[in-house]
């Protein structure tokens, strides 16, 4: 339905805004998260295949491995000897966990690699970011790729809360007044400011208070959070709109 709107608005002349550019740092730290989200997907596959072959594994091999840690499992598994031909059931298991270890170590090794070069790219783009509570490297990454190389597009911090989807939308009843969840904008970038979010709720103490006192005043949980990720987009739409883009990257 965005896309349609979007569409329309184009044709019939209404749309006055300037598209994201691709040129510059965001774009490189784009690329980057989708190979990233691609390695992390592919090595949360095989650890669950690797745990649900212990599941079914002899009952020998099951004791040994059974109730292990996911990296202690990887990296007992990875070390498991099923011989140069394994020709038993075991010995095939074992092969085979060995093998779903080894992809994962060097799966989670690649991840690591993209994490470092999207980190060294942000901290040259936007330190600032980081150094924000709650923001890791993979949410500041997401956060960046929604606002794009020239962020200076977004014309007031309500736009930028409109391209994550935390705009608030009324949907008042009588006297009843509330807001409900925006489906709408980078839903990547949603749930980087929810990361952000619950983290700031559980370990920075003004975020507490503010959360309770919220909730004193009859808002729910989820709607908490909601207001609470529209004032987080205030001092993220700061640090990201000043930044000045370089070209020719």
């Amino acid at each position: 339905m965005d896309a349609i709107a979007a569409a329309r608005a184009v044709q019939s002349g209404e749309a006055t805004g300037t598209p994201k550019a691709a040129n510059g740092d965001v774009e490189a730290i784009r690329v980057l998260r989708v190979a990233y989200r691609s390695a992390v997907k592919a090595r949360t596959q095989a650890a669950n295949q690797l745990h649900a072959l212990v599941v079914t594994a002899p009952l020998e091999l099951r004791e040994q491995l059974r109730g292990l840690a996911l990296r202690e499992l990887v990296e007992r598994c990875s070390r498991l000897r099923p011989g140069d031909v394994p020709d038993s059931s075991t010995a095939i298991t074992k092969y085979t966990l060995r093998r779903l270890a080894r992809r994962f170590q060097q799966l989670d090794e690649e991840a690591g690699e993209l994490k470092a070069q999207m980190r060294r790219l942000i901290q040259r783009l936007a330190p600032t970011l980081l150094a924000e509570q709650g923001v890791n490297t993979i949410t500041a990454s997401a956060l960046l790729v929604a606002a794009g190389d020239n962020p200076e597009r977004l014309r007031s911090e309500g736009s930028f809360a409109h391209l994550c989807g935390v705009a608030p939308l009324d949907a008042s009843s009588g006297k009843q007044q509330r807001h409900r969840l925006n489906r709408g904008g980078d839903r990547q970038a949603n749930s980087a400011l929810h990361t952000v979010a619950i983290v700031r709720m559980s370990h920075d103490p003004t975020t507490k208070s503010y959360v309770a006192r919220r909730i004193s005043e009859g808002k729910t949980k989820r709607e908490t959070i909601r207001c609470l990720k529209r004032y987080l987009i205030r001092d993220i739409y700061r640090i990201l709109v000043p930044i000045v883009t370089p070209t020719g990257t």
